[in-house]
């Protein structure tokens, strides 16, 4: 009986031994997104360097899906070109919904302003935290490391039939340009180069009026 109690402790012993300093499971590591953005495959269409799999807003920001409901957003190379400098990009801030069409950004260059609307509908995930240091980046990468943030969406299918996307794209810019050209060359035809393509920095060489017409025309202020 004794030798049966001895073992019976034994065990006891052991066992608390064990569950008190087993050593703690090891989780499975979740990886978060990164947030790096691709580098784009770019094609050329009608003399227009067009990033493949990027729809397009009309107001001049584009998305990029990246998942079933994560996507990528920035402004176009249209917007870029209007601009000689940008001194900073104010973002809507992270958790918040945005509706397509909605204001996502506001740009602030040599004193003056204007709002580019969100592509698509839903909360902000991320914010570029490296265009905010660096806006110049926008300008000179807008469709990679000039990206503006990251978007939960999760009715893109329904978004995407209002922005323009494969084959309308290059006709789309096409006619963004003819239409900025024309409306340019009614003030100063010189301010349009060769082609009727309007000089880079456009925003920042014309009058106050002219240029207030041309961000409510083009980005929908």
């Amino acid at each position: 009986m004794s030798i049966l109690f001895v073992l019976l402790t034994f065990l006891v012993v052991i066992s608390v031994n064990y569950l008190w300093f087993r050593p703690a499971p090891t989780l499975p590591v979740t990886a978060h997104p990164s947030l790096k953005s691709p580098a784009p495959v770019m094609t050329k269409q009608a003399g227009f360097s067009i990033p493949q799999h990027y729809c397009f807003h009309p107001g001049h920001t584009w998305v990029l899906r990246e998942g079933p409901e994560d996507t990528r957003v920035g402004f176009d190379s249209f917007t870029a070109e209007l601009l000689e400098k940008i001194e900073r990009i104010e973002v809507t801030k992270p958790e918040r919904w945005v509706r397509q069409g909605q204001k996502l950004m506001t740009v602030y260059a040599d004193g003056f302003s204007f709002e580019l609307v969100s592509p698509v509908e839903g909360v902000v995930t991320h914010v570029n935290h490296d265009v905010i240091q660096n806006p110049e980046l926008a300008l000179h990468d807008p469709y990679k490391d000039g990206w503006i943030a990251t978007l939960k969406t999760p009715d893109f299918n329904t978004n995407q039939r209002n922005l323009m996307q494969a084959s309308m794209i290059a006709p789309w810019m096409h006619y963004n340009q003819a239409r900025l050209s024309a409306e340019v060359a009614k003030l100063n035809p010189a301010l349009a180069q060769d082609g009727g393509v309007p000089v880079g920095g456009l925003l920042q060489r014309v009058p106050a009026d002219l240029r207030q017409r041309i961000i409510t025309e083009f980005f929908l202020n």
